[in-house]
């Protein structure tokens, strides 16, 4: 037998650092980008909203493949714009408002003119908050001069004048009862003439409202009617279009014919 011993592979040396690395090369690739919300599922959800005549229908579409989209659209313009001029405590109350109002402008959106939906509800709802944000600084601002004034004189002013009051209150009363008398034809199913005949309550009762902010109001009129804010929404439409017309009648003539 050989003395000689078995040769075995040996580790390569150790690397000796001269004091310099070799840079490492960069990987390649897109850098991850936040979550987009307004998908091509939600661009799909509007267009089968609008195609459809079925409310039930729409509401379940908007509630489940539209509703986070308006969100987070509402919750961009506000921060990204800064739109903190508000009439609410809460900005979720703000979120809310827009939510609704971009609701309101759906049926307006046409799909077949090319128009990205991103595109559309993104101008309509930057303008809504342009509107309301300058809005609310007028009135604090308003609220402060007045203030500085009464200050000066020692006492506290009256503000707006008593006949425009009284003239809106009248105006007011003939439109309940134009409501009241013709609730059947205005709104042909019971869950609508249900939330108009709240809304028209409200109206009335207004007076003795302690309740001022918008949500509010929804939330009231949802609690008093077991309805979707969707079927809110499509009523004050109606509502507000007919108060308008009736207002310009009252306002050329004196009256409304009930």
């Amino acid at each position: 037998m050989s003395n000689k011993a078995k040769w075995a592979p040996q580790p390569p040396p150790e690397p000796v650092d001269t004091g310099s690395s070799t840079p490492q090369p960069k990987r390649r690739g897109r850098k991850r980008t936040k979550k987009q919300y307004f998908t091509a599922d939600v661009d799909l959800a509007i267009k089968e909203y609008l195609a459809s005549s079925n409310q039930k229908e729409r509401d379940y579409i908007f509630a489940t493949r539209i509703h986070y989209a308006f969100y987070k659209l509402a919750e961009n313009l506000i921060h990204t714009f800064k739109f903190y001029y508000t009439e609410v405590d809460d900005l979720e109350d703000l979120k809310h408002e827009v939510i609704c109002f971009l609701l309101e402008k759906l049926d307006y959106f046409k799909p077949e003119k090319g128009t990205k939906a991103f595109s559309y509800f993104s101008i309509v709802g930057k303008n809504y908050l342009i509107l309301y944000n300058n809005n609310n600084y007028k009135k604090k601002k308003r609220k402060v001069d007045v203030l500085e004034a009464d200050e000066d004189d020692g006492v506290i002013r009256q503000l707006g004048r008593p006949e425009r009051k009284q003239e809106l209150k009248t105006f007011i009363d003939y439109f309940t009862e134009y409501v009241d008398k013709h609730i059947f034809s205005l709104f042909k199913k019971e869950k609508d003439r249900k939330v108009a005949d709240a809304i028209n309550n409200l109206f009335k009762r207004r007076e003795n409202l302690e309740i001022f902010n918008k949500k509010a109001l929804y939330i009231y009129i949802r609690e008093m009617t077991d309805v979707d804010t969707p079927v809110i929404t499509k009523v004050t439409k109606i509502l507000k279009k007919k108060y308008k017309d009736l207002y310009t009648e009252y306002a050329e003539s004196g009256y409304v014919r009930i």
